[in-house]
């Protein structure tokens, strides 16, 4: 997968001569010659001298079209971080620009750093922040990436990974969304090799298998199309079209044959062919002689003409039947979407026929801004990179409004997140959309093609709920949510976020006095850019924070000082607490006795507990929720009350214990098939299953599992609640 060509200045230069674009020679020259002196004596992993590297990367970007002060960018960036060079000497020797460009793309150097994710989100935050200022940076950067991952077989093999695995979820995702499909795809493919070599293997030797056939085939249907367009009248076509086959990605088929669960046959766009117009008339001309030339196939056709995706890419897409009988698509664009559609944002420096206009190129960066603003209302650190993986999704959907607007979304948004991107008071009053006429939940996910329409309260005091949090698919509905919360509800959120710490301590078995909660949360009061305790439970309490992501460390910090012997002196001494052997349940001040969990209630590890001291069978443990429970706090009798003890989980509850789980779902053939499966994968054992069928014809599906805690559980019940037609699955009584 290496790189094995070598680029030296003097190709570089030949390049640039035999390109019709005029560069400023002089200009790239010296910045070579700086950089070269600069990285004299150093060397890459490869054994290479390390100036081959940005020789390379600016021959990349050459291929792209970028312009001069972009190459002389690319030769220097490595100076400033890897040598003695400043961006004072940049600038006075090759301007402004030339030293933003570099500093933009420079790493981040001497900031408090915790962890590898830490770095790594505060080093993406600053390339995002230039990329506001400077599309160019980032352009520089994927570039970069580029060329490190086709050397990257001479790093070891963890950074390898960890490269790739970074490469996958953070450049690629951008290059997409820039339009940039040459570096995009080429990303993919090179960080696919790393993470999944045998996989990668496969997919390679089964695209090569038919190599020959599959390029006789495409050649035999580029002759019939050209023939068919010949023979129209010559002034049909302002000039001759061109037509092209496309073979489609490593990754891109790998993503259809083991994410999508298809056979390689089943991939209908494996075989491909492109038509390149001049005008947008002339693509549906072509489309409608291609569609009588071959049968189209039902639901396969896309105009991203008339709806263009989030990156702008437009293209007529048909996939139809070649008398051979195999499936093939068709690609149909302008010149003018070509150039978009193979370099994206880079098509502005690269054509003059580009994307002109700053209106045009304001639209195209706008994601970048919502980018910028969502994470600003987050409190941690690491929230940019989870909205590159999250909002950058490999696929769009197009929503249309009632007026007939277009809104772009991630796959699996809800009418949240459409509310939320037309407006943000739009998102704060709504009460409820509907979805093409018809009324839809607020956890409704749109597709494509979709009318719908928000309304809205007409309440003044109207906001949204916590629960919006965990329904919105965007990181800018999320960001839009937490900042009204933290604007609206700031008290409300110091004692929500005080008793969420408050329950992690108790979960956690971290037992410290009140007095000392500030010292013992003042590292993540300082990570986390928090001033006072009050500013800490405030950002926890409206979501800035993730509570799950501290605990891990409360836990190492607790048991390290606090449980060997360096208690603070004003730390009370708790007595040992005696425990049921083997029942995973801590008794406060109960002696040794008999545990035994109601079959009322079912209790599993994770679950709020309570016990009750029964006469003669020990204690029986319920949950908080439990109706025994919950009826006995409604008489309030004395004795009875006395009976109820707290009790606690272990910190180790691993032992399998028994509950029963009822899925009700329409009613099908291979149901209980679908589910069972299920439970079979996640390696739960069956104690005993029924079905049946209620009157209003939906089923019943009962069981009595073995499971190994709550957690369990729910990942169980929403790999459950996916499969088609079920509509709940919840925890039965015994």
């Amino acid at each position: 997968m290496s790189e094995d060509r070598v680029v030296t200045i003097d190709m570089l230069v030949q390049k640039i001569l035999e390109m019709d674009k005029q560069y400023d020679l002089t200009k790239i020259i010296s910045a070579y010659e700086f950089a070269a002196k600069a990285h004299e004596g150093q060397f890459r992993s490869s054994g290479q001298p390390y100036i081959i590297h940005p020789l390379s990367v600016a021959e990349i970007l050459l291929d792209l079209g970028m312009d001069t002060d972009t190459i002389c960018a690319a030769l220097l960036h490595d100076v400033v971080e890897d040598t003695d060079a400043t961006s004072e000497q940049l600038q006075k020797r090759f301007g402004r620009d030339v030293a933003a460009l570099v500093d933009g793309v420079t790493k981040l150097a001497k900031i408090p750093i915790f962890n590898k994710e830490q770095q790594q989100a505060e080093n993406v935050r600053k390339i995002m922040l230039a990329m506001s200022q400077d599309i160019r940076v980032i352009i520089i950067k994927l570039c970069d990436r580029l060329h490190n991952m086709r050397t990257l077989e001479f790093r070891p093999e963890h950074k390898q990974r960890n490269t790739a695995l970074e490469t996958m979820n953070v450049y690629a995702p951008i290059a997409r969304r820039l339009g940039i499909k040459k570096v995009q795809e080429e990303l993919e493919d090179l960080a696919f090799h790393y993470l999944d070599p045998y996989a990668y293997k496969e997919i390679e030797q089964q695209m090569s298998v038919k190599r020959a056939e599959r390029e006789a085939f495409i050649a035999s249907i580029i002759d019939a199309i050209r023939t068919r367009l010949h023979s129209l009248p010559e002034d049909t076509f302002e000039k001759e079209p061109q037509i092209e086959g496309r073979v489609k990605s490593i990754y891109g088929m790998y993503k259809k044959v083991f994410v999508q669960h298809k056979d390689i046959d089943q991939v209908y766009d494996k075989y491909a062919v492109r038509v390149i117009v001049s005008t947008i008339g002339e693509c549906y001309n072509v489309l409608g002689i291609v569609h009588d030339m071959y049968r189209p196939l039902p639901n396969r056709f896309k105009d991203y003409i008339a709806t263009p995706k989030a990156n702008m890419y437009q293209s007529l897409h048909t996939t139809v039947l070649g008398r051979e009988g195999i499936p093939f698509e068709v690609q149909i664009r302008t010149w003018d979407m070509h150039a978009t559609a193979e370099y994206g944002i880079a098509a502005h420096w690269k054509y003059k026929e580009g994307i002109q206009g700053k209106d045009k190129m304001e639209q195209r960066l706008s994601w970048i801004r919502q980018m910028l603003e969502a994470q600003q209302t987050s409190d941690d650190v690491e929230e940019i990179v989870r909205m590159i993986k999250n909002d950058l999704s490999p696929e769009d959907i197009v929503v249309m409004t009632p007026k007939g607007d277009t809104i772009s979304l991630p796959i699996g948004a809800t009418i949240i997140d459409f509310a939320y991107r037309i407006h943000t008071q739009i998102g704060h009053k709504m009460m409820g959309a509907k979805v093409d006429g018809r009324i839809v939940p607020l956890d409704y996910q749109l597709q494509t093609g979709q009318i719908c329409e928000i309304m809205l309260s007409k309440d003044p005091e109207k906001g949204p709920t916590r629960a919006w949090l965990d329904i919105a698919k965007t990181n800018e509905a999320k960001s839009k949510i937490r900042s009204w919360f933290k604007r609206e509800r700031r008290d409300e959120n110091i004692v929500t976020g005080k008793s969420m710490v408050e329950k992690e301590f108790k979960h956690c078995h971290i037992r410290i006095p009140e007095e000392e909660y500030e010292k013992f949360l003042t590292e993540d009061m300082r990570r986390h850019n928090c001033n006072t305790l009050e500013d800490f439970y405030a950002s926890i309490g409206y979501g800035g924070i993730s509570i799950a992501k501290l605990a891990p460390r409360w836990k190492e910090i607790y048991h390290k000082n606090y449980m060997q012997g360096d208690e603070p002196e004003d730390q009370p001494i708790v007595a040992p607490v005696p425990r049921s052997p083997k029942s995973h349940i801590v008794l406060d001040d109960i002696s040794d006795c008999a545990v035994k969990f109601a079959q009322c209630c079912n209790p599993l590890p994770g679950d709020d507990i309570v016990g009750f001291i029964t006469r003669g069978h020990g204690i029986s443990v319920h949950t908080t929720s439990c109706v025994n429970y919950r009826a006995m706090l409604s008489r309030d009798i004395p004795e009875e009350r006395e009976r109820w003890v707290d009790v606690q989980w272990t910190e180790s509850s691993d032992a399998a214990m028994q509950t029963s789980i009822e899925v009700i779902a329409t009613d099908r053939v291979g149901l209980v098939y679908d589910i069972t499966a299920i439970l079979m994968e996640s390696r739960i054992p069956i104690i005993h299953s029924s079905s049946r069928i209620l009157k209003n014809g939906n089923a019943v599906f009962d069981a009595s599992i073995r499971i190994m805690n709550k957690s369990q559980l729910t990942s169980t019940f929403d790999r459950i609640r996916k499969i088609k037609g079920v509509l709940s699955v919840e925890r039965a009584n015994g």
